[in-house]
């Protein structure tokens, strides 16, 4: 009994590391994307990209036939939605000050980078994305367009130094 415990856990590691290796970059892009940091300094994508595996990885057995990748997805983007709704967290004492958000959607807000980046990097379906976030179809498809109308306009560029 105990042998075969430990080899389905064997297995089961096994296969989760497979996943890891193959879907781990582009969830970590996707995390990036959400928390708008650069991709060479992303300590909160990280951070977001191992809660949602391990949540993924604690209920890899009962997944059966279940897509591990769309509810790593899932799990990601909850741990985004609980996180940035509250807000820049005050710095600890000890504990280096969080950085400013500079990457590329950092001009969007949490929710309108959690829309677009499951909508367009993702090609979730906006019933799944409504789904996913508790909006309603309506409003991902307004918010998901004002997002896109943010990207495209032009960043306001910086003032001269007077």
């Amino acid at each position: 009994m105990r042998e075969r415990h430990s080899a389905q856990h064997r297995r089961r590691t096994r296969e989760f590391e497979a996943f890891v290796a193959g879907a781990g970059g582009r969830l970590l892009h996707a995390a990036t994307l959400l928390t708008a940091e650069p991709p060479d300094a992303n300590p909160r994508a990280l951070r977001l990209l191992e809660a949602a595996l391990a949540q993924t990885y604690a209920r890899w057995q009962r997944l059966r036939g279940e897509d591990p990748y769309d509810r790593t997805r899932q799990e990601l983007a909850a741990c985004f939605a609980r996180t940035a709704w509250r807000g820049p967290r005050p710095a600890l004492p000890g504990l280096p000050r969080p950085r400013p958000v500079t990457g590329l959607l950092a001009r969007l807000t949490p929710q309108e980078r959690l829309i677009l980046v499951l909508r367009l990097y993702e090609g979730v379906a906006e019933e799944q994305t409504a789904a996913m976030t508790g909006l309603p179809v309506d409003r991902v498809r307004a918010i998901c367009t004002r997002a896109i109308a943010a990207m495209r306009s032009t960043p306001a560029t910086p003032k001269a130094a007077s």
